[in-house]
């Protein structure tokens, strides 16, 4: 459902009147749409069901994302998100998902479903998402699934004789499909998708930018998330996910908006909601910053979100400049203090804390390669909430291998050290100063600052200096749950899960 909140998460006045028809030329900004869905979920069961109950499904989540689609084209909006899972869920097995596959052609077949809906076959999933961008003039993006036969000649044609993706498809403001991506980076339970041949990179272009596309967990490698921005110069980057937050350093809406940031470029991000999975955190971000996102785990319903964006971002002269990461910290002298690290665990990865123990200090952490320096001053230590500053430089192994190297400080759950690194959802301390910086080995390190409540920190409140510091500069003191530079060593990587062409996961 789409609630009155929405007019609370409308970051600019007077959508209809930006609204222009986008054929007629390039636009230097456009509206930008993303739609955070509770999905309506179909019923566990060992044994598929039929394709006719399969699709009754699917058309109830469809006619609510109709609902999302049908008002952000009212309000101008040019181009819209849907999440990952957003049309039949999660909980399949590789059978039981077989019936909510489709085939999904190349684009370039030139092919608009709502006007040929039977040229590829059966494909009512594809034609309906067709006539909602075509009736409605807006840029549709949506996740689904694609089947493709294969046969024995294919030495990984899995036994039951077809491959299956999972797929982000992008139908145009004339319902043509102008974009079909094949998920690359599977996420550890997606057992019933295989791995895509290849880590093909897709863009597509529009008349308000040349946007890219990859899916939820694709975000956290090289590729295609940094290929397809460095070496395909995109503006824009579309991103449906089904992300379930896991705090301190996995919540969705900060390391989305640390990412567009780093990588310089507007993201788009439109999660799944479900409380029950801790499914929530959608926004749309510039490169400099965060332009609207919803984060809720109180309520049930869907939230749609609108923000304009510049079309060309890099050519604007407020775009960020390069950040050198670790030009400050390689010329710090260690902090030296009586100070006595100790172990914590943050999502199966052994950090190296120390303890914050005064109101105002300066601090040095390090494992292996990285040392963390900060610099704070608390408008008050209070004797019940424990800080820590720590480090981690190694591989993460579950759910999921890559190299990090990340300095963080955060609030501990309770006073008691050995629980530092546990989720926490308040603070009362309040840090009116602060710098943190790393002798990072890499260049791509995603500064996020999460507050009480999880709410994100406002721009004004903090900067990134190009020589790798995330400061204060308000002065206004800020309750801080957590700050971190989360830094990924994409080189030093071993080769993924299922590394090959075409393995079954």
């Amino acid at each position: 459902m789409i609630t009155s909140q929405l007019q609370v998460y409308v970051a600019i006045l007077n959508f209809c009147a930006l609204k222009v028809n986008i054929l007629v030329g390039a636009l230097d900004t456009f509206i930008a749409a993303v739609y955070e869905h509770a999905v309506i979920l179909p019923n566990k069961t060992e044994m598929p069901v039929s394709k006719e109950e399969a699709l009754l499904y699917m058309n109830k989540n469809i006619d609510v994302l109709e609902k999302a689609v049908k008002l952000a084209a009212r309000m101008g909006a040019h181009i819209i998100v849907t999440p990952e899972d957003g049309i039949y869920g999660w909980e399949f097995t590789r059978e039981t998902i077989y019936p909510y596959l489709e085939g999904i052609p190349a684009p370039e077949v030139n092919w608009t479903p709502c006007k040929d809906p039977k040229r590829f076959g059966y494909t009512p999933v594809q034609e309906r998402l067709s006539c909602l961008a075509k009736q409605n003039s807006i840029y549709v993006v949506a996740n689904i699934g694609d089947k493709k036969a294969c046969n024995a000649s294919d030495p990984q044609c899995p036994p039951d004789g077809r491959y299956q993706y999972n797929t982000n498809v992008v139908f145009d403001s004339q319902g043509k499909l102008v974009a079909r991506y094949h998920k690359y980076n599977l996420f550890e339970p997606e057992i019933q998708f295989n791995f895509p041949e290849d880590s093909k990179v897709v863009t597509f272009n529009t008349p308000f930018g040349k946007f890219g596309i990859f899916t939820c967990f694709d975000i956290f490698s090289h590729h295609p998330a940094v290929v397809v921005v460095e070496e395909f110069q995109v503006d824009s980057i579309v991103f449906p996910l089904a992300w379930y937050n896991t705090l301190p350093l996995l919540s969705a809406v900060p390391f989305q908006s640390s990412w567009a940031r780093a990588m310089r470029v507007n993201l788009l991000a439109a999660n799944t909601h479900n409380t029950r999975m801790h499914m929530t955190g959608s926004g749309i971000y510039a490169p400099e910053a965060v332009k609207v996102y919803h984060y809720d785990m109180e309520t049930h319903s869907g939230q749609l979100m609108l923000s304009e964006l510049k079309s060309r971002p890099q050519s604007d002269p407020a775009y960020p400049t390069p950040v050198d990461w670790s030009a400050f910290a390689r010329g710090v002298t260690p902090f030296s203090s009586a100070q006595s690290d100790f172990p914590g665990t943050i999502y199966f990865d052994e950090f190296t804390f120390t303890e914050l123990k005064q109101n105002t200090g300066n601090y040095t952490v390090c494992q292996k390669d990285l040392c963390c320096h900060l610099t704070y001053q608390m408008s008050e230590k209070r004797a019940d909430e424990v800080y820590a500053l720590g480090a981690f430089d190694g591989l993460h192994t579950v759910e999921g291998q890559y190299y990090l190297q990340i300095c963080t400080l955060l609030k501990c759950h309770t006073p008691d050290l050995r629980t530092c690194g546990e989720p926490v959802g308040s603070a009362f301390t309040k840090f009116e100063e602060f710098s943190l910086s790393g002798t990072f080995g890499t260049r791509y390190v995603f500064p996020q600052i999460l507050l009480s409540g999880s709410q994100l920190a406002p721009e004004r409140y903090y900067e990134i200096l190009r020589d790798g510091r995330l400061k204060s500069r308000s002065g206004t003191p800020l309750p801080i749950l957590v700050m971190a530079l989360y830094g990924r060593v994409f080189e030093k990587d071993p080769p993924r899960l299922g590394q090959g062409p075409k393995k079954l996961q």
